[in-house]
């Protein structure tokens, strides 16, 4: 009985690692198109050499199904199966809406 039971939270324990996605926040830059937006996302990356800190801004389309997102509104992303060639992510909330 102890086997199964092990055996059955090992498996609990790889489908967990398999479905963790990844989530984003960042900036809303484009919502011209329908149903999409694009989200520019910040992070700090330190130089090879210099050991300096700087920024690096990459631009992710994400999928807004009720076009709720405006321009410069910042916003949680996640990943997601592939929608169409470019977009691989949904909008999860509007954390924080432009003034």
């Amino acid at each position: 009985m102890s086997e199964e039971q092990n055996t059955e939270s090992q498996s609990q324990a790889n489908t967990a690692e398999r479905n963790r996605r990844k989530e984003r926040v960042g900036k809303v830059v484009s919502n011209k198109m329908q149903k999409s937006i694009v989200v520019a996302v910040e992070r700090y990356v330190q130089h090879r050499v210099y050991k300096k800190y700087y920024k690096q801004t990459t631009k992710i389309m994400a999928h807004d199904e009720k076009n709720d997102a405006k321009l410069g509104d910042t916003v949680r992303i996640m990943e997601s199966r592939p929608l169409s060639k470019r977009k691989a992510w949904r909008l999860v909330e509007i954390i924080e809406r432009a003034k």
